[in-house]
């Protein structure tokens, strides 16, 4: 039994009169192929009604809205389903690519009810009457939406979580819960609503399943409240599964099988097809087929078996090795020097995943604003088992050249100003030149570097610079000039390198103070030094600015030879190291730890400039810049030859924010190896905003146990975590 609501839905009920009742029932009475009396037209009123409506309405006069029941009038031809369960039965047909959702008849009896649950809802449907609804009106009413999984063990549960999350993305009652509906509206929402969980059935192979919709007054979230009762079925399996021409692969085709994946007897499901068309094209990409063409799934459902036959329509066309790289354009860079950065050489079976990688490659050197990367087939002999396809490269350069200042005042360092301009391919291909000028309370420099990217092979960087310099800190006072050229292996955003190194070589001249041999002044000396830098990195973790598990390990050497006084050697060494585990979703705990010395050679010997510090945000926390270790009579630091460093940090993310509570502790020694000297503590709390290319870093920290003179306070504002 269904409710008929129509007086809520018409909005305005006219009840007839007598006459109108008599004029009706004759009407009934009259075969439909009968003439109207007295031959008038079937839409003309006769002689007495008229008279009849001239006496008692007045065309005129405006209708009288019926109390409480002022809603908008529908569109009768799309009006939704009353409330109460209301089937969907599916057709035979063919079903092509993701679309399953074939056709849908509402008019359809419902089916004889086989299950308790089934039944409960046709006893909820016939205590639903049109009168628990009149007195809702057309306000906004509010409504919750639920479902009754009616016998459907089978479904499982993380089936129906995915299910449920799909229909709430896509659901119109969802989406639409915020604005005014009055019942009509809701009730076509419903109906809507209906008819997606249908085709979204259909994507886990249910194509037998009745919908039922039932709406009831009352309910937890609010007046109303929206149940569909799910009745699935049974699942639908493969059955015959068609490839096209995949087959024509020859020995490839079992591997190309095997990536697809699916198999007869399988149950339907559009996701997985979905996947195994990816996985069946990533395939032939990686496996030479540069050309291949997957065409849109068919699937053909046969009810009467229950089940479907999938096509596939495959046309792997012939197998292709790479050749060479093209460039029309070699104003940017040269075809060779895009050989240099590719990773694959000629010869090399053709394979998508290169070609990607490339692409990323050469927009990493920031020369190019735009790129495309084409396959183009080369000529081959007739009889060639593998073809050759060659890689043209069209870009377009970018802005090359950069002018920049920066402007700022810090209370440990004063006022500072810099400026610079660089042309990223003054030297093509990807020769940089850097000219830069620094102003500052502190410090005043003048350098120019030249860098060369991809320098013989793909993320091998060849450095020069010739730097001025003159420095005037708390530690030291230097007055330089360096001399610096390197060849490294770096990581960057884009590529994350486990391994990385560095060696270099480096001259240069120095005038520093420093103090005197009882400590008891100051005096000014002249260091002339070479040394030889080289350090090794092993990076372990998953992410280059924000890492939430995995470890780092670095190393650096750097052997040095000093003409001041005489001639001497030494060498400076350092070891970092840092860990983080995640002990939730949004928790990591992070440590760190870094130990250096100075062998072979008194404190004195070493140029202040070369000597070890601590104290900072990348090193303890709380403390000023280098201010850590031991002083001289006028209580600034005078660095030393060994140094010890350790932090450790909670990192808790609520969304794009975060807080870091941590503890720092670290010291620097005069002797080569620590001695009893207690260590420094800083402790504080940073916050992180979470922007799309890392976190930027606010961290505020206090010395525990802070030497006389230093700062009870220290602010540091950084790109990235503190390690």
């Amino acid at each position: 039994m269904r409710a008929l609501i129509l007086p809520v839905w018409a909005g305005v009920l006219v009840v007839p009169s007598a006459a109108f009742a008599q004029q009706e029932q004759a009407a009934e009475e009259q075969p439909a192929d009968a003439e109207p009396e007295n031959n008038e037209a079937p839409n003309r009123l006769n002689s007495s009604d008229e008279a009849f409506l001239s006496e008692t309405l007045d065309p005129d006069a405006p209708l009288a809205p019926m109390p409480d029941m002022e809603v908008d009038w529908p569109d009768f031809e799309g009006l939704p389903p009353l409330p109460g369960p209301q089937p969907l039965v599916e057709t035979e047909g063919s079903v092509t690519g993701e679309d399953v959702a074939g056709e849908i008849e509402t008019d359809q009896p419902a089916e004889q009810l086989a299950t308790e649950e089934e039944e409960r809802f046709r006893e909820r449907e016939e205590a639903a009457s049109a009168d628990s609804f009149v007195d809702l009106g057309e306000g906004n009413l509010s409504y919750g939406v639920k479902f009754d999984y009616l016998d459907s063990t089978e479904f499982v549960a993380d089936q129906r979580g995915e299910f449920e999350n799909r229909f709430n993305q896509l659901s119109k009652l969802r989406n639409l819960d915020d604005d005014d509906a009055n019942i009509a509206q809701i009730s076509r929402r419903a109906s809507e609503d209906r008819k997606l969980l249908d085709q979204l059935l259909r994507n886990y192979g249910y194509y037998d399943s009745e919908i039922y919709q039932l709406i009831e007054r009352g309910g937890a979230a609010g007046e109303l409240e929206v149940e569909f009762g799910l009745q699935l079925g049974p699942v639908y399996t493969l059955d015959d599964i068609n490839l096209g021409s995949l087959p024509a692969t020859g020995g490839d085709y079992p591997m190309l099988r095997d990536a697809f994946g699916l198999e007869s007897g399988a149950p339907i499901n559009s996701d997985e097809i979905v996947a195994a068309n990816l996985r069946l094209g990533e395939s032939l990409a990686e496996n030479g087929y540069a050309f291949a063409v997957i065409g849109e799934p068919d699937l053909l459902i046969d009810h009467a078996d229950n089940t479907g036959d999938l096509t596939v329509p495959v046309v792997p066309e012939d197998k292709y090795q790479f050749g060479r790289i093209i460039a029309p354009d070699e104003t940017l860079m040269s075809a060779r020097h895009y050989q240099r950065i590719a990773r694959f050489a000629p010869g090399d079976i053709y394979q998508r995943s290169r070609m990607d990688d490339l692409r990323r490659a050469i927009l990493a050197t920031g020369l190019v604003s735009s790129l495309t990367l084409t396959p183009v087939k080369a000529e081959n002999g007739a009889d060639d088992d593998i073809k050759t396809v060659n890689v043209q490269v069209d870009a377009v350069a970018a802005p090359l050249r950069t002018i920049a200042g920066e402007l700022g005042y810090g209370s440990g360092e004063g006022f500072r100003a810099e400026v610079s301009w660089e042309h990223r391919n003054f030297f093509p291909p990807e020769g940089l030149i850097r000219a830069r000028g620094v102003a500052g309370t502190q410090e005043q420099l003048v350098s120019l570097l030249f860098r060369r990217n991809n320098f013989k092979q793909r993320d091998q960087v060849l450095t020069a610079q010739l730097l001025v310099s003159n420095t005037n800190r708390d530690a030291f006072e230097a007055s330089t000039i360096l001399l610096r050229a390197g060849l490294e292996r770096q990581t960057n955003l884009i590529f994350q390198k486990k391994w990385t190194w560095s060696i270099g070589a480096e001259i240069l001249a120095t005038d520093e103070r420093d103090i005197t041999a009882d400590n008891l002044g100051t005096q000014r000396k002249t260091f002339f030094i070479g040394a030889l830098p080289a350090t090794l990195n092993y990076d372990g973790s998953n992410d280059l600015l924000d890492p939430t598990t995995g470890f780092r390990l670095g190393g650096q050497l750097s052997p040095e030879i000093s003409l001041q006084d005489g001639t001497f050697t030494y060498a400076r060494a350092q070891l970092d190291a840092s860990y983080y585990q995640p002990v939730s979703e949004n928790i990591v705990i992070a440590g760190r730890a870094r130990v250096a010395t100075i062998i072979g050679a008194d404190l004195l010997q070493v140029a202040p400039s070369r000597r070890l510090y601590a104290g900072g945000g990348g090193s303890v926390r709380g403390f000023g810049f280098q201010q850590i270790g031991p002083r001289d009579i006028n209580n600034d630091p005078i660095g030393g030859r060994s140094l010890v460093e350790f932090s450790l940090e909670t990192r808790v993310r609520f969304g794009s924010f975060g807080v870091v509570p941590f503890i720092d502790a670290g010291n620097i020694y005069s002797n080569v190896f620590p001695d009893k000297a207690s260590l420094r503590f800083g402790a504080g709390i940073g916050v992180r905003y979470y922007s799309s290319f890392g976190p930027i870093r606010v961290d505020v920290g206090t010395p525990i146990n802070p030497q006389p003179g230093d700062s009870r306070i220290g602010v540091y504002i950084s790109l990235g975590q503190a390690f």
